[in-house]
């Protein structure tokens, strides 16, 4: 049976390249980066040049690179450790509804800490519109968390704009670009951010590894102690086997960026156009034009995600109803929600990502297999019986 993996916003795989970066500091240079001798500093230099090939691709310098286990944690560290260094210029922070829930949840526990938070709407398409944030800043907003792109639909934000309103404002900008960076061109300079969120494991590299952009002369304070590693931002001996495999991920994604984005938008708009054609009571979720390359975001009426991706497992099709971190909830998705979709259309929805090693074959047996499941699914539905009555 054909195995088609079209999940890679939960992860992807890691890139034959980057293994090969990673085996020597898993064997030879297992030193410890903090020591003076031979093997330490072997290992310090592995870190370094992967912050350089990191920095790099974001535009950034080095010295504003700070490695972290993840997205999760470097969201956590740039929000609380942001908010709590800062709370003499406000209690005011700002965010999306649809926010992935490193942010959202923090946020949410920033509210319960004597913070205000308010959470902007989005319109139908997943766009947290620039006048919406200019409606809701205050003299004592602090800081604005705006995500680059969704993890659930794919849509691409406004952050450049989003980020020069927050500024005129006299607040700090952070971006979750978890989803963005190596998949389209991510410049921090550019985009105007204070704080940026990347994470390894969605660009052929590791799971475990990440970072938080930190512009100079941003200030945050750590809520991990215990040590003087990242310069006092992070304490704890670094993962220099992730952290290395991080900087050579970077560093191919660099390369390859606008022609893997090419080749994934057309992959992906045939998938999406072909399924919306083959598949009555279909709708694409998130912005039709401004959304990650090969992201394919829908919702089906009158059957239910979890059904669809059981029967697509068994197909051999991996794929998922959302976020990899809330698929296990039997709950609507929150930003199918804030999209304005009802409860009973929000449950019917199916996330396909392509990557890099997804090809034309790979669509044909998606084309081919998924409207059978949906027809399947659809037959058993008293929901769907009845609307055929109509």
């Amino acid at each position: 049976m054909r195995q088609v993996y079209m999940d890679h916003s939960a992860t992807t795989p890691v890139d034959p390249e980057v293994f090969e970066a990673m085996v020597p500091y898993l064997t030879d240079r297992f030193g410890n980066p903090s020591s003076i001798y031979s093997a330490g500093r072997a290992a310090r230099q592995g870190m370094e040049k992967a912050r350089e090939q990191v920095a790099s691709l974001l535009n950034a310098s080095p010295d504003e690179i700070i490695f972290t286990s993840g997205g999760t944690e470097a969201d956590n560290q740039a929000i609380i450790g942001y908010a709590t260094a800062n709370r003499h210029k406000g209690n005011h922070i700002i965010t999306s509804a649809i926010e992935h829930h490193a942010v959202y949840d923090t946020c949410k526990y920033l509210s319960r800490n004597g913070f205000e938070v308010t959470f902007l709407p989005v319109d139908g398409n997943g766009v947290v519109e620039p006048e919406t944030l200019k409606a809701v800043l205050k003299p004592t907003t602090l800081l604005v968390s705006i995500m680059h792109a969704n993890n659930e639909v794919g849509t691409i934000e406004p952050i450049k704009e989003l980020a020069t309103i927050t500024h005129e404002a006299g607040a700090a900008f952070h971006c979750d670009a978890v989803q963005t960076v190596g998949r389209i061109p991510v410049d921090v300079v550019d985009l105007g951010v204070d704080m940026l969120s990347a994470s390894s494991h969605k660009l052929y590299g590791p799971k475990g590894t990440g970072c938080l952009y930190l512009k100079k002369g941003i200030k945050v304070e750590s809520y991990l102690h215990g040590g003087g590693q990242e310069r006092k931002h992070r304490p704890g001996t670094e993962n220099i086997p992730g952290i290395v495999g991080f900087g050579k991920a970077a560093e191919l994604a660099q390369a390859r960026v606008d022609e893997t984005g090419k080749r994934l938008r057309e992959l992906g708009g045939r998938l999406a156009q072909g399924l919306l054609n083959a598949i009555p009571h279909s709708r694409l979720t998130g912005h039709p034009v401004n959304r990650i390359p090969g992201h394919v975001s829908l919702c089906f009426e009158f059957v239910e995600g979890e059904s669809i991706l059981l029967m697509l497992d068994q197909a051999g099709v991996m794929a998922s109803s959302g976020s990899a971190c809330t698929s296990g909830s039997l709950e609507p998705s929150h930003v199918l929600l804030a999209l304005g979709l009802p409860h009973e259309i929000a449950h019917g929805s199916l996330r396909l990502t392509l990557g890099k090693g997804n090809s034309d074959e790979d669509v044909d047996y998606v084309l081919n297999t998924l409207p059978g499941i949906v027809e399947r699914l659809r037959q058993m539905s008293p929901l769907y019986m009845k609307a055929g009555e109509r």
